[in-house]
């Protein structure tokens, strides 16, 4: 390949950045702000003590599980919403936004139903440690059950407002979701301050009152969404009549259902999966998962711009398969994937220089700090390993190749990562930070292989319109 021809196919023109840059500096902007608002959450939970902190920890952890399974649900529709959009469908977009109604209305019931009943047995997996920390682990689990009890409520506005959200990105629109989601961290970052430390002569309610601030911040972001999306049916046909009725072609739910179920289970396998990974870490003691807490939310506002690029891959990419324009969507992706993977080690870079001041706004142990520290300087080396993944995930997807993401993503996960974290975790003796980092190392195998998938360009489907 000449010189040339690689800048091209791998660079780019200015045309193209601001394409892209449209795209995905709202979403950036949204996950920072959001990813920034929950860092200041953590500080604040985390300066009311570790074992606060810890609970809180975990229940989040079994959260992401609930959010993600929504994630899944209606990304397989969104597979086939951006392509709609993109060749102009807008029934057809009308159809997979009904299709995530159903689909995030049962996964809200269920996750309900689960924590409800079985939240208590799901915290205490997490809680290892020695007998002289018995009481800090018991803490621990307190703490956790009053913060889940309130969550609960706040799972339906969360289904409600990324079915909006979701399909608005699909049809171009992100600067709404971007607007609701700053709107609802801003109020959630000031009800913190109020609820948790009882400012202004509110009650001081520690862990619940985060979790109340949550809740009421997600009702508010959904409200914002809907009611701005329903004022604007002219600009977005598809919510045009989207509740005359709630049926959907009998084709296009099987459509969904072929290539979304896989994608679906895979996220769902996946987020279970980083919880498994989790509880194996947590299995050396109270610290680690204090320690893990503090850097996966540092490590969390850092991701924020690969995250997104993923989001803008499958929406640049989605829309140009849909179009039939075939090798436009391969030079978009071999673009965004470098453009990704470069942005990765500015970040990575920048996260290893500052790791070290993170862990000083917390209230909690030395040792604590030093293992946060070192956590995030693993991750941040880690995180052009992660960018590229994210990446050829998402090219994957785009194309409806969801049996193939799910054997690349979390069959990888289940049959390689997990494994070696529970053996090393309870046949070793290896202490937390060469385990974890291991564990990370691992995924280079998951690198070389999307590398390949994407080279041979087996992505490159049209699922709805018409070809040129």
């Amino acid at each position: 390949m000449t010189q040339k021809k690689w800048y091209h196919y791998f660079v780019g023109d200015k045309a193209f950045y601001k394409m892209v840059l449209l795209i995905v500096v709202p979403m950036i902007i949204q996950n920072g702000i959001t990813n920034f608002v929950g860092l200041l959450d953590n500080i604040m939970v985390g300066r009311v003590g570790t074992e606060q902190m810890s609970g809180v920890a975990i229940v989040n952890q079994l959260m992401m599980v609930f959010n993600i399974s929504i994630f899944g649900a209606i990304s397989g529709a969104g597979i086939f919403g951006a392509q709609f959009f993109g060749c102009q469908d807008h029934k057809g977009v009308r159809n997979t936004f009904r299709f995530k109604i159903y689909a995030c209305l049962g996964l809200v019931i269920l996750g309900i139903l689960i924590f409800a009943f079985g939240g208590e047995e799901l915290i205490m997996l997490y809680l290892h440690g020695e007998e002289q920390n018995e009481a800090a682990l018991q803490a621990a689990l307190k703490y956790g059950k009053e913060y889940l009890a309130v969550m609960l409520v706040g799972l339906l506005p969360f289904g409600v407002e990324q079915i909006y959200s979701s399909t608005l990105r699909e049809c171009g629109e992100t600067v709404v979701p971007m607007k609701a989601g700053v709107a609802a961290v801003l109020i959630n970052l000031v009800l913190n301050a109020l609820l948790i430390f009882g400012y202004l002569g509110f009650p001081a309610l520690g862990v619940v009152g985060a979790a109340i601030a949550t809740v009421i911040s997600r009702y508010i972001q959904a409200a914002i969404v809907i009611v701005w999306t329903h004022r604007n049916a002219e600009k977005l046909p598809f919510i045009q009549g989207a509740y005359e009725t709630l049926k959907i072609p009998g084709y296009l739910v099987a459509n969904i259902l072929k290539k979304g179920m896989p994608l679906m289970m895979n996220e769902i396998m996946w987020a279970t999966g980083m919880a498994m990974l989790m509880q194996c870490y947590s299995m050396r003691g109270l610290d680690a998962v204090a320690g893990l807490n503090i850097s996966s939310t540092i490590t969390n506002l850092f991701n924020v711009v690969f995250i997104a690029m993923g989001s803008a891959l499958s929406i640049v990419v989605g829309q140009l398969l849909g179009a039939g324009k075939l090798e436009e969507a391969k030079e978009a992706d071999y673009r965004l994937i470098t453009l990704t993977v470069f942005s990765c080690l500015v970040m990575g870079g920048l996260l290893i220089l500052f790791a070290p001041l993170f862990p000083m706004l917390y209230n909690t142990t030395g040792e604590v700090k030093e293992l946060a520290t070192a956590f995030m300087r693993v991750s941040a080396a880690c995180m052009p390993l992660h960018g590229f993944m994210h990446a050829t995930y998402f090219t994957l997807r785009s194309g409806g190749k969801t049996v193939i993401t799910f054997l690349f993503d979390s069959a990888f996960v289940w049959c390689i990562n997990i494994p070696v974290a529970y053996v090393l975790s309870r046949y070793t003796n290896m202490p937390i930070i060469p385990l974890y980092l291991i564990c990370q190392l691992v995924d280079l195998v998951k690198c070389v292989v999307g590398l390949i998938l994407v080279k041979k360009g087996i992505w490159l489907n049209i699922l709805v319109g018409k070809k040129e």
